[in-house]
């Protein structure tokens, strides 16, 4: 076994806000469709200053082991030498930088003959 543990940052849209946490491993899970994103990895409190999107994502992930996101949320993942703050960010109309990939949900309309 390596003395250097791998390091993800992921990014990815959830709820109209990108996302992007650290974590130690990746994989694409059991479940079809989806990324599995496990051992979160989130920075000390060794400061006095407190970065609230931080703290929202250790609160939305406090009990969590492992979190499941689907494949067309997914904008990128990069492995990373050194773990940065994870963070929440606003998808802001024309400023955006990360636009959601088109969803194809095959419900369109019935064809009559």
């Amino acid at each position: 076994m390596s003395s250097t543990q791998r390091l993800y940052r992921v990014t990815f849209l959830n709820q109209g806000q990108v996302y992007e946490v650290y974590a130690r491993k990746i994989s694409h899970g059991g479940m079809l469709g989806f990324v599995e994103i496990e051992k979160l990895v989130f920075g000390e409190k060794t400061t006095l200053l407190v970065d609230p999107s931080e703290e929202k994502l250790k609160t939305e992930f406090a009990n969590v082991e492992r979190t499941y996101v689907p494949v067309h949320s997914i904008v990128r993942i990069d492995e990373v030498s050194k773990q940065g703050q994870a963070r929440i960010h606003a998808v802001n109309g024309d400023s955006a930088k990360v636009m959601p990939f088109p969803v194809f949900t095959g419900g369109g309309g019935e064809h009559k003959k």
